[in-house]
């Protein structure tokens, strides 16, 4: 059975990017958000196995998004992707209880490690 990933970034090229990757694995793209609010409305009726969420975005940014989104959903898995990839940013994502980071750009198994691991 498929999992489903909720991709929240604001750049449509990532989104193409992730649905290009993981063609032929175990994970779908059940839905798109172009911000953290966004993200954060959609969350409990897509009820996705896992977010992957950009940091840098217009409005809230991922960080924020993140915590909100766990604070609601405790068992929310969610991965951080992003080109901004300072100590603090790690330090803090892991704080809020983000599962996993990826730097952009990504490949298929740097991807499907870090979901299998933020799915354990």
């Amino acid at each position: 059975m498929s999992k489903r990933i909720m991709v929240v970034d604001d750049s449509r090229l990532v989104r193409v990017q992730l649905e290009d990757t993981l063609k032929g694995t175990d994970f779908v793209v059940a839905a798109y958000c172009r911000s953290g609010e966004d993200a954060i409305e959609q969350y409990s009726a897509v009820q996705p196995d896992l977010v992957t969420m950009d940091i840098i975005m217009q409005g809230m940014d991922g960080l924020d998004a993140a915590e909100i989104i766990l604070k609601n959903h405790p068992e929310a898995r969610i991965v951080m992707i992003s080109s901004l990839a300072y100590d603090d940013t790690f330090e803090r994502a892991k704080a809020i209880g983000a599962r996993g980071f990826i730097d952009k750009p990504f490949h298929q198994e740097q991807l499907l490690k870090v979901f299998e691991q933020a799915l354990k």
